[in-house]
């Protein structure tokens, strides 16, 4: 199942952009649960068509996961690819938007990571709109 339906790609497209704004400006303490669902549906529709693949599984919960990058498939008896990232949709679209780094965010902590090629993630951030 797609991270975002067709006919909302637009839509989220305006939300990311307004978070961009948003966390440049510093006030994305404001921004609207239907606003971070939206961009952070989009940019993980951007991250899965950029660097499509099945090895390693990006969620944002509860607003999507994407499989990415070429390399190890699923285990069969569960389903979890070899290399898991973790992010709550507040850092996802702060690294999306450029707002804070892989490096930092992996730092301070917010980023749970399960595998060796998670940071093959951070070669695609910030998403390009």
């Amino acid at each position: 199942m797609p991270v975002i339906r067709n006919q909302d790609i637009e839509e989220g497209r305006r939300c990311f952009l307004d978070c961009q704004a948003a966390f440049a400006a510093g006030t994305q303490d404001g921004l609207s649960r239907h606003v971070i669902a939206m961009a952070t549906r989009y940019s993980l529709h951007v991250l899965e068509k950029a660097a499509p693949g099945p090895s390693v599984e990006v969620r944002v919960a509860p607003w999507g996961a994407v499989k990415i990058l070429p390399g190890p498939d699923s285990d069969p008896h569960n389903l979890t690819p070899p290399d898991v990232v973790e992010i709550s949709p507040t850092t996802w679209l702060a690294l999306a938007t450029g707002a804070l780094s892989w490096e930092d965010a992996k730092t301070e902590g917010q980023v749970d990571t399960l595998g060796g090629r998670d940071d093959l993630v951070a070669r695609f951030l910030p998403i390009q709109a």
